[in-house]
């Protein structure tokens, strides 16, 4: 940097072009949605066919195009605006000092040397004018400056110290130059129409970058309060700026995406960043290492036994290892791929658009999902899936269907209402069976699933000034984690004793840690419960002996006092079931409770404290 570089710097112009910038992001993110739960969601819902398959595969790359664009717009607007916060300070001392050269008629080199007239001296002859150079060393400069004192004119020793005010800010100027324009050149992106998984991953690479050499402009944004409740942190983020609200998302989406209270459009927006370069970052690792050929020969050795053909002999030598290591990557793929699916979904059979709540690849050890069918923040019924054993991220498509099964069978029984059906995984779940004869999975994810409960309604409130009717589903180990959510407390009496669920259904349920509904806070009216054939019975009577049911009580016994729903699941994963694309009577049940038509239930056993008001 010199000077007339620092001269001609105008602050204000890269805070324009940060606008600017930020504007496209916006702009792009605007495409996105539109052609995704507009224009996509539309033809999903009129037109079939070969060519119509061809039609959403393009608009689905030209969604992710714009998600691309803003996500990189972003991070060039925040990358401009710390850098004109950074390079601030080193433009105001540069200005100041070229400021009081030209008041003491001083002229300013394009080396930054001042240069001062004669003046001083004695009987009428003025000592010699001269020139001031700036230097950073500070031996060096002190002896410059006491020559300087020393000299008859009295202009040098003023020229000095602006020479030296000069020579700091140019040298500030050009550190501050020098961190910002490789990191911007970085955010170039590749002359080409197709954003690929290297480019997500690189998108992730230049977040870090970003977040990094920001770090003194974010560190003045004021971050979430620390461990804070689901309201707090919704005061905080109200109390950001617009631009705050960007930078602060743009430079940290994963942070930003897992706190509750916070509108599910915010949120949404973080997460889909995590998952796309979460995404991208996985998928380049996968692709680094080439499929393996075909295992085996058609022959066999003497014995009979198999023969590996000779390509898989030297892929096995060269890839095999590292193919191995990246298997719990492919794995995570798949589930990373089934909320891409969801999103592609939007617009089949009425499905809303959907929103990502919460995503992290590998969370508390299995992952983390929290996706939505419908904007919870503005809709009149709620409902919250809690899967249970061996749920994790790589096998969440399957949970991902059973709430997009629960929206459609809702939204036929009140099809003017605003619905809402979220996925809810963010606990570690018990791996097998006989693991899960322990509540401790339960008892480490009640608070993040009570937080959750907390923000939602917090994030309604904030968005419509009213309460949503919540229904809390939990399947199986699920609903021992409902029951442990139910008893937890915060320890100070803040949002009372009692988790905001208007009802809770239990299915498959090995015990939800009580003998009865009452003694989970939960008014036994509003509490259901479903039993299956098969395992699922196993499940039930497995949960009864081994403790997971308080005093051997399980929801699906009468002793419970909540209401048992008839069922014509046939086993332990078919509460969902449809029939020729009618619900289940399983599906129905959970579907009528959801939107609060109680008297269409049917029920096996009534409880005994009377009927739901």
């Amino acid at each position: 940097m010199d000077v007339p570089a620092l001269t001609a710097l105008r602050t204000a112009q890269f805070e324009g072009l940060a606008d600017g910038y930020r504007a496209l992001s916006d702009m792009a993110d605007q495409g996105r949605g539109d052609i995704e739960n507009g224009i996509s969601a539309r033809m999903r819902g009129s037109l079939q066919g070969v060519a119509a398959d061809a039609a959403h595969a393009q608009l689905s790359q030209l969604t992710e195009n714009f998600h691309y664009v803003q996500v990189e717009c972003g991070l060039v607007s925040t990358a401009l605006r710390a850098f004109a916060s950074d390079v601030g300070p080193a433009k105001a001392k540069f200005d100041a000092a070229v400021a009081d050269a030209a008041a003491h008629k001083f002229t300013v080199s394009a080396d930054g040397s001042v240069s001062y007239p004669a003046g001083g001296g004695t009987k009428g002859k003025p000592v010699a004018g001269g020139t001031a150079t700036g230097l950073a060393d500070p031996t060096a400069r002190a002896i410059s400056h006491q020559a300087a004192q020393q000299d008859p004119n009295p202009h040098h020793t003023a020229a000095q110290d602006i020479a030296d005010r000069i020579s700091d800010a140019l040298r500030e100027a050009t550190a501050v130059d020098g961190k910002w324009a490789p990191q911007l050149r970085k955010l170039m992106a590749d002359d080409d129409l197709t954003v690929s998984a290297a480019d997500w991953a690189d998108a992730q690479q230049d977040m870090a970058g970003v977040d990094k050499d920001a770090a003194a402009y974010l560190d003045r944004i004021t971050p979430p309060p620390k461990n804070g409740r689901p309201q707090a942190d919704a005061d905080w983020w109200r109390s950001l700026t617009p631009q705050e609200q960007a930078d602060y998302l743009g430079a940290h989406p994963a942070q930003v995406g897992a706190l509750d209270g916070l509108p599910a459009a915010v949120r949404d927006q973080a997460n889909r960043t995590v998952l796309a370069e979460t995404r991208g970052s996985y998928r380049t690792q996968v692709n680094a290492v080439p499929p393996p050929p075909a295992e085996w020969a058609d022959i066999a050795d003497p014995s009979g036994r198999g023969v590996h053909t000779p390509e898989w002999m030297v892929w096995n030598a060269e890839y095999g290892d590292k193919y191995r290591e990246l298997q719990h990557a492919r794995d995570r793929l798949k589930g990373m791929d089934a909320i891409q699916a969801r999103f592609d979904a939007t617009g089949t059979n009425g499905l809303p658009e959907a929103y990502l709540l919460g995503f992290d690849a590998e969370g508390r050890g299995d992952g983390k999902v929290i996706l939505a069918n419908g904007n919870p923040d503005t809709a009149d019924h709620t409902a919250v899936y809690v899967p249970g054993t061996t749920s994790k991220l790589d096998k969440i498509g399957g949970d991902i269907d059973r709430g997009v099964n629960l929206w459609q069978a809702s939204h036929a029984e009140a099809p003017t209402a605003n619905i809402s059906t979220i996925t809810w995984f963010d606990y570690n779940a018990p791996d097998n069976i006989p693991a899960a004869i322990h509540d401790s999975y339960a008892h480490d994810g009640a608070p993040a699933l009570r937080g959750f409960l907390d923000g939602n309604t917090v994030a309604h409130q904030s968005a419509t000034g009213g309460h949503a009717h919540t229904t809390l589903i939990g399947h199986s180990y699920g609903s021992t984690l409902i029951g442990d959510t139910a008893k937890f407390s915060y320890g100070d009496g803040d949002w009372g004793d009692r988790m905001d669920a208007d009802d809770v259904i239990a299915l498959g349920s090995p015990g939800m840690q009580a003998e009865h509904a009452g003694d989970l806070g939960i008014d036994p009216t509003h509490m259901w419960a479903e039993g299956a054939g098969g395992l699922d019975h196993l499940v039930r009577e497995g949960g009864r002996l081994f403790g997971l049911g308080g005093g051997g009580v399980i929801p699906t016994d009468e002793e419970f006092g909540g209401n048992i729903m008839s069922s014509d699941a046939g086993d332990h994963s078919a509460y969902w079931n449809t029939h020729n694309g009618k619900p289940s009577v399983s599906l129905q049940n959970q579907a009528d409770v959801i939107v609060g038509r109680y008297g269409d239930t049917k029920l096996d056993h009534a409880s005994p404290w009377g009927k739901p008001r």
